[in-house]
């Protein structure tokens, strides 16, 4: 029987397990489903893959459903929790990590117990455009951009659950984006505050997403009346997004919760 060390880490609720690459049995599209598995495997949003170094961390990232995803901003936070308590790093340390959507840099603020705090910097938004999208035989106004994956915020007061169930995977999975695309419902709540909901790509609903925050503070600050630093908060916590001119710094803490052995 083989095995495999993982670490369960959480940002906010979205789950993570990590498996260092060179641990990893078989295909990595099907171990992330069975690993994601809520009933047979150990449970989670996502698998990362990841080797250490000194302070420095590199991430390969796939959905629960075995899809491949260029970036997390909770993922990122949680492998950069591990690398801290790992090397027993100390607010003001530094930690970057390379990812499929480039090299992040993380600032660690905080450290209380397994809890880490970090501000990342996720570098500037792109192709940032507001566009119409027929599905469900209506026309939804949504902001198309991309946060290093490909992001779809709806802005306008929160839909209940039908709708929610029905519009996100609806969107998530539409024509216009042939690769798929986080969606993210967006509520400007004040200038200062945006509440959302999320259905993110390969996953479904999710209680939170770093990303999906930044995409909906872009959306929110371009098209919704919002400022450029807003708390943005989702069903499982709230994450600070600053929009500045040199890019996207997101702020929100990660938690590891369990760290033991697979057996396949």
């Amino acid at each position: 029987m083989a095995s495999m060390r993982v670490i369960k880490a959480h940002a906010c609720g979205n789950a993570f397990l990590l498996v260092p690459t060179g641990e990893a049995r078989g295909d990595a599209r099907e171990l992330a489903r069975w690993i994601c598995d809520r009933h047979f495997g150990v449970g989670g949003d996502g698998l990362i893959l990841y080797e250490r170094g000194d302070r420095t961390a590199t991430m390969s990232l796939f959905n629960a459903d075995g899809s491949a995803a260029e970036l997390s901003g909770n993922g990122l936070r949680c492998l950069a929790a591990v690398v801290a308590r790992t090397q027993a790093l100390r607010p003001g340390a530094i930690v970057t990590v390379e990812t499929g959507a480039g090299e992040k840099l993380l600032d660690l603020l905080a450290v209380e117990g397994d809890r880490y705090s970090f501000r990342a910097a996720l570098g500037p938004p792109s192709d940032v455009l507001q566009v119409q999208i027929p599905v469900l035989d209506e026309m939804v106004t949504a902001s198309v951009l991309s946060i290093g994956n490909p992001q779809c915020v709806v802005l306008g007061p929160l839909p209940d659950a039908d709708r929610f169930n029905r519009l996100g995977p609806a969107l998530s999975t539409h024509s216009m984006f042939p690769a798929g695309t986080n969606v993210e419902f967006a509520y400007v709540e004040s200038p200062e505050t945006v509440r959302i909901l999320i259905w993110e790509r390969g996953v479904g609903p999710t209680t939170s997403s770093g990303t999906g925050a930044s995409a909906s503070a872009v959306a929110a600050a371009a098209h919704g009346g919002a400022r450029r630093e807003v708390d943005v908060i989702a069903p499982g916590g709230t994450q600070r997004v600053e929009w500045r001119d040199d890019g996207i710094f997101l702020t929100g803490w990660a938690e590891i919760v369990l760290e033991g052995t697979a057996y396949l």
